[in-house]
């Protein structure tokens, strides 16, 4: 098989088996493939339309070549994002990381720097003192032993690194924003997914159901989060069955506020934001981080819904334990 002759397909408009997707992945990530035949790969996915299979066969070469690692705990869940939807909010997702883990679920959470934001949440950690884990044996220490770690996404995926300079001079969104959320080094079978864009949430909700997710809440709003100021739409996939609902803040007793309410200037704010919600400041910020970390808990399995997670959730900010992880991991030596 040729690169080439998969570059043709793909001008021709034509799927890629998943051997071929597979194949295509792994020459671009043994490095054998130039940027000019990199770019040209993945504009022509993104005109064509990536399938359910070739993404699921990404995944998996994408997992094949990452570091990864089986911590020995129990509901294990990842809070990730695709980035990308250029909303300029607060790190909602890490912010609700915390308050999973204060009540109890087991939080591996999979990060980079900046996409589109103001801060990724590598650069909101740093703000607040936390250094994003590079090694496998630190993380599942801290998974461990605090029950929440985050992972800096390049240290877990080395070869990403020959598509990083194509995909950042593209200027586009490519596959490769779809594939970050579905390749957690931890082996997270529960995630809550956040998409930019809903029309890609019927497809990802496939792919996690071949894949085998034992629970995946995906989410799309105006953000790539559960929304506090509009409806999002889930897709629901429990070990191989999909459920499709929307939901409104209004269900879960929460008064909708204005995107600008939750936006910020730069990780400086970004991080004063996350403090001041785990710390109990009520407001805008924190409704928008109950209902991320409420639907967290629930895809961890702890809790048997939604509305049940909130509850989880309320209490662990207002008892102090979403506060005291931070400070755990703050103050980790390994």
């Amino acid at each position: 098989m040729e690169f080439l002759q998969i570059l043709h397909k793909l001008i021709d408009k034509e799927n890629l088996t998943d051997g071929e997707a597979a194949f295509a992945l792994e020459e671009i990530m043994q490095g054998k493939i130039n940027n000019a035949q990199i770019a040209a790969f993945l504009t022509g996915l993104k005109i064509k339309g990536e399938s359910i299979e070739e993404i699921a066969a990404f995944v998996k070469i994408m997992r094949k070549n990452a570091i990864n690692f089986f911590p020995k705990v129990k509901n294990l869940v990842d809070t990730a994002g695709t980035g990308g939807d250029g909303s300029k909010t607060f790190n909602i997702s890490t912010c609700a990381a915390f308050v999973a883990a204060g009540a109890g679920a087991n939080v591996a959470k999979h990060g980079n720097r900046a996409a589109s934001s103001k801060s990724g949440s590598a650069d909101v950690l740093e703000e607040l003192g936390i250094n994003s884990i590079t090694e496998p044996t630190i993380a599942e220490k801290q998974l461990e032993g605090i029950g929440i770690t985050f992972l800096f996404a390049p240290a877990f995926h080395h070869a990403m690194k020959f598509v990083a300079p194509v995909r950042k001079e593209l200027g586009f969104k490519t596959v490769f924003n779809i594939l970050g959320p579905l390749t957690n080094p931890a082996g997270a079978k529960r995630q809550l997914i956040g998409a930019y864009d809903k029309s890609l949430l019927k497809k990802l909700a496939e792919v996690l159901k071949l894949l085998g997710t034992e629970k995946t809440l995906l989410v799309s709003s105006d953000i790539d989060e559960i929304s506090i100021c509009s409806e999002t739409e889930l897709y629901e996939i429990t070990n191989g069955e999909i459920k499709n609902y929307n939901i409104i803040p209004e269900d879960f007793g929460f008064k909708r506020a204005s995107l600008d309410a939750i936006r910020v200037e730069d990780k400086t704010k970004s991080a004063e934001v996350l403090l001041n919600v785990l710390k109990g400041r009520d407001g805008a910020a924190r409704d928008i981080v109950l209902l991320n970390s409420g639907a967290a808990i629930y895809a961890s399995g702890i809790a048997n819904n939604i509305q049940q997670g909130i509850s989880l959730a309320e209490k662990s900010i207002d008892s102090g334990k979403a506060l005291e992880k931070l400070e755990l991991l703050r103050n980790f030596k390994a």
